[in-house]
């Protein structure tokens, strides 16, 4: 899957052992019968990676994880909680813009493209990299999560401090093996509520995740997070 497939060389050889397992292969059989049947998957295949492609390992700094991608027509493309540029922002990122906007002032973007918090190094890694279109968590339990665990322990073992941004139950337990300073480890993990509508009133708002996670990283010797969002035009 790996070599047919766009993805930064920095992730390659360490996820090697991942792509040649046997639940790889299964999940790769499963994904091209569903294709066969003629089902609608989401992202585009060339997009399955692209929180891979975009932010190579030694560039990691921050790690947001969401769960699976979007399923509506032409909003997922292989960032968590982003969408493609002309596709209005869903109820969740528009709630991280207003935390965004507390914590920072930052103004809010008129869109919800976020490749340029990929390309400075914030990871953006689902937990289930597809989708049956219409149908949320339709690919859990194929095999994903176990790839994604792959990922999460290679940055957990990287040298660098990095900040974990969990946010909901669902993060938290998937990334409960960090080795956290609260903990006497290297890496800040910031838990929160999800920013949902269903949840963000419970601690979402407020928690100040952003502006906390670039005071570690300064403190660090690392460069902070530019969070604001150039404008984008949309694309067909």
């Amino acid at each position: 899957m790996a070599g047919d497939i766009k993805l930064h060389d920095s992730w390659r050889g360490p996820l090697k052992a991942e792509f040649d397992a046997p639940y790889m292969a299964q999940l790769r059989q499963y994904l091209m019968e569903q294709r066969g049947q003629g089902k609608r998957i989401f992202p585009a295949a060339s997009e399955w990676f692209r929180a891979l492609d975009l932010t190579p390992l030694d560039r990691v700094r921050v790690v947001i994880l969401g769960q699976d991608p979007y399923h509506g027509l032409g909003q997922a493309h292989g960032l968590c909680f982003s969408v493609r540029p002309g596709v209005r922002p869903p109820p969740s990122l528009v709630n991280i813009y207003k935390e965004l906007h507390s914590d920072l002032g930052i103004e809010r973007p008129a869109h919800g493209f976020l490749e340029h918090w990929a390309r400075q190094g914030v990871l953006l890694l689902n937990s289930v990299l597809t989708v049956e279109m219409g149908l949320a968590a339709s690919h859990r339990d194929r095999g994903w999560e176990t790839f994604t665990d792959a990922i999460i322990r290679l940055v957990n073992a990287k040298a660098d401090p990095v900040v974990f941004l969990l946010w909901g139950s669902y993060a938290q337990k998937k990334a409960a093996f960090v080795d956290s300073t609260d903990r006497g480890g290297r890496h800040l993990v910031l838990k929160a509520p999800h920013p949902s509508p269903l949840s963000a009133h419970s601690g979402w708002f407020g928690c100040r995740h952003f502006s906390k996670a670039n005071a570690f990283l300064e403190a660090n010797g690392l460069a902070p997070i530019d969070w604001s969002l150039p404008a984008v035009e949309a694309v067909a």
